[in-house]
């Protein structure tokens, strides 16, 4: 199924950022901020809030995009929020 695979992006309540894949990101943000389920790093950080999220058509393209995403420094991050696209990123 295309298009099936979300690199979503989490603002917590210290202002940090989280950053996962999942195939439904209502559920999952709902897990973070309700739920045992929830990543343990978001725990204790909430409420959170869904910034944004991108869309992948298999896992393996949204976990590379994850690993590159994790690796840039805040500032850096935040560019990318603000643009349409992650193409730089995952080019």
């Amino acid at each position: 199924m295309k298009g099936r695979w979300k690199l979503y992006i989490l603002q917590c309540a210290d202002s940090s950022l989280y950053t996962g894949i999942t195939t439904d990101v209502e559920r999952r943000v709902r897990e973070h901020n309700e739920s045992p389920k929830g990543a343990r790093y978001t725990r204790g950080r909430r409420p959170v809030t869904l910034l944004k999220f991108w869309t992948f058509d298999n896992r393996s393209e949204a976990s590379r995009a994850e690993y590159a995403f994790k690796a840039l420094r805040r500032p850096e991050k935040l560019a990318y929020l603000e643009a349409d696209t992650l193409s730089a990123l995952v080019d």
